[in-house]
């Protein structure tokens, strides 16, 4: 009987603060206003990013339907190659057999820093393939070769002009950078100015572009079957002749992970710290299309999913559903 007690005294004791317990009085979700708070988000409006920059524009006018810092000039990163593909397929519409040229890659452009194609100097590669290798895994020594194999056959650049920059006064690619920079004036591409052949070039201060304007680009740029057939395209082989004849074969793999999703075809991305997560993307939903710039995302994969959540809210705004 004495071994009994101390159990019975336990039980009381846990009965006592755990099976009597009196019910929490209700939790108040009144709002407590504190000064610095920000409002209640909205349950309108477009949906909220990484993204410090975007423009959405449709694909068929070019009219642009909405955006949020659209028209404020930003670094760009690779999303400039859209305008070096551009011109070279411009010059291909009046001569085919330029994609049949061989490019020779220069020590230049061999010793590129940053993303690349996998070119080393003395590299023989043709221009059809090469245009691949330069916007598929964002080839930076691409930009270079293909800048200065094109380089003569542009106009230089002269003081006064507003292509005109100084700091590629002699440089095997001035020419073509100008040529850059008129063709995106042509185009009305107002707050766009090109410094490099493949990136943004320049200090910190000296921007390139706008979402705004990229988004333009893109859209002209689509207008050329085969820049569409490039940018599509997830993976594709090269073959390559180095400086003793030895050929080789590099695949190349596109770095836009919206290929994977049926509706995306296209069109490019790009990265820097300055520059930040960028992509530009071309979605079609039935006989709909919008072109999607997003600049400055806060990691590589949330332009993804920066540009999708516009997508989907900009293809409900224009009155698609589910299926």
């Amino acid at each position: 009987m004495r071994r009994l007690i101390p159990i019975c005294v336990i039980c009381s004791l846990w009965l006592s603060f755990y099976g009597c317990q009196v019910a929490p009085a209700p939790v108040d979700f009144t709002p407590v206003t504190v000064e610095g708070i920000q409002p209640p988000d909205p349950l309108d409006g477009p949906p909220v990013v990484t993204a410090q920059a975007w423009a959405i524009i449709d694909g068929k006018t070019g009219n642009v339907l909405w955006h949020c810092n659209g028209n404020e000039p930003r670094k760009a990163a690779s999303t400039t190659k859209i305008m070096n593909v551009y011109l070279i397929l411009q010059l291909v519409k009046k001569d085919p057999s330029i994609l049949d040229e061989i490019v020779e890659v220069s020590e230049l452009a061999g010793n590129t820093g940053g993303s690349t194609a996998q070119l080393e100097a003395g590299d023989r590669v043709k221009v059809a393939e090469l245009l691949y290798g330069f916007m598929l895994p964002s080839g930076n020594d691409a930009g270079n070769a293909f800048a200065e194999h094109f380089n003569d056959r542009f106009a230089k650049p002269a003081p006064g002009d507003p292509e005109y920059y100084e700091k590629f006064e002699g440089d095997t690619r001035q020419n073509f950078i100008a040529q850059m920079n008129r063709q995106g004036c042509a185009l009305g591409l107002t707050n766009t100015y090109y410094r490099s052949p493949y990136g943004d070039g320049g200090t910190a201060e000296e921007f390139t572009t706008t979402a705004v304007d990229l988004s333009r680009l893109a859209r002209h740029a689509f207008k050329l079957p085969r820049f569409r057939q490039i940018v599509q395209t997830r993976k594709f082989t090269g073959t390559l002749q180095n400086a003793e004849g030895t050929l080789r074969q590099v695949t190349w793999t596109n770095t836009n992970q919206l290929l994977n999703i049926e509706g995306y075809d296209g069109v490019k991305t790009g990265t820097t710290n300055s520059a930040g997560n960028c992509l530009v993307a071309h979605g079609i939903r039935g006989q709909d299309s919008l072109f999607i710039t997003v600049l400055g995302s806060t990691h590589n994969d949330f332009r993804f999913i920066d540009a999708r959540n516009l997508f989907r809210w900009a293809w409900l705004q224009r009155g698609h559903r589910q299926p």
